[in-house]
Formats: structure tokens, C-alpha cells, sequence
């Protein structure tokens, strides 16, 4: 089984990165081959310019449409993921996450933006092909605390949900790739 993460984030070594890492760690114990696309790393100008055609785009959506699952991850600012993720989904095709299981992964500063998975992400990927969403985790910044030795600390709950929801996505995918 293949995964691909996506990562809104615009911050590298941001709190998410260390949500990313226990995701990725616990993805690869149940089975799944990861790939990222860090959309920070795309050329600025394909994404604001939409360049579909761009090699870097082009191989990011090649990792996208290998996956049999797709996490997409972000901060939350002002209510909604990040621009630079915004201008990566509008480079994913069409149909680019038909019959691909997702798990929203979000990290905001309080609770107060809980549902922006729902109201802002879901919306986007269901206009996108996506059918198997699932629920999404959503955690604040005080559920990951940088350690003195420059790794991240995740909270016991966090790490439950992440653990339930990934196992949930193996699940998910197994169930499609056998229909």
C-alpha cells in the first residue's frame, strides 16, 4: 500500500512537522510505503503561476495519483489551511483523488478552529474526486512541545487519536483495494 503526504505547511520544523513524523512512523508499522510532497519545496512560481505542466508539479501529482491514501496536513491560519496548500490542490487534477482514502491531519492554536476540516478542507477534496475522507485529526500546539534536543514530544491523547485514525485508514484501504 502506498501513502502520500501532503504537507501545507510553510514552516519547516513547524509543530507539524513532529505530527507528520509519529504519522509517518505509525503509517510504515502498518504496512504503507510513504512519499511526501513538502508543498514549501514546490517552485513558488509554478503554484502561483499554476503550471501543470511543470516538472515539480508533474511529480508531485505522480506521487499523489500512486497513492492508494493521502494525508493532507496543515496549520490553520485565519480559519482555513494554508495558501500555499490551496495552490497545490488547485494544481491536483480534476479527479486526482478518486478512490484514494484521506486523513486530514491540522494543528491549530486553540480549539476554536476545530471544525475547519470540515467547513474549509472537506469541500475542496470532495471537488477533487474524494469519497473516503475520514474524520481527521485536529490537535492544538500545546499537544506537541519541542524538546531540548530538537525533536517534538507529542501528548498521550494526540498520539491515541493518531494511532486510531491511521489504523482506521489502513483499514479503509485494505477494504478498497479489495473491491
Amino acid at each position: 500500500m502506498k501513502v502520500t503526504i501532503i504537507n501545507g505547511s510553510p514552516t519547516p520544523g513547524s509543530r507539524l512537522s513532529g505530527v507528520i513524523a509519529l504519522t509517518e512512523e505509525l503509517l510504515r508499522s502498518e504496512g504503507f510505503e510513504v512519499s511526501h510532497v513538502n508543498v514549501v519545496e514546490l517552485p513558488p512560481e509554478d503554484l502561483i503561476h499554476t503550471k501543470f505542466e511543470s516538472e515539480a508539479i508533474v511529480k508531485a501529482n505522480g506521487l499523489v495519483a500512486a497513492a492508494d491514501a493521502v494525508v493532507v496536513a496543515s496549520p490553520v491560519y485565519q480559519a482555513s489551511y494554508t495558501g500555499v496548500l490551496k495552490t497545490f490542490l488547485d494544481l491536483v487534477p480534476q479527479k486526482g483523488l478518486a478512490g484514494k482514502v484521506v486523513l486530514p491531519l491540522f494543528i491549530g492554536g486553540s480549539l476554536a478552529h476545530l471544525l475547519t476540516i470540515d467547513y474549509a478542507l472537506k469541500p475542496v477534496l470532495s471537488a477533487l474526486g474524494a469519497r473516503y475522507i475520514l474524520g481527521g485529526v485536529y490537535t492544538v500546539d500545546a499537544q506537541v512541545a519541542r524538546t531540548e534536543t530538537g525533536g517534538f514530544d507529542i501528548a498521550g491523547e494526540l498520539r491515541t487519536r493518531l494511532e486510531e485514525n491511521v489504523k482506521e485508514l489502513a483499514r479503509e484501504t485494505r477494504l478498497r483495494q479489495q473491491s
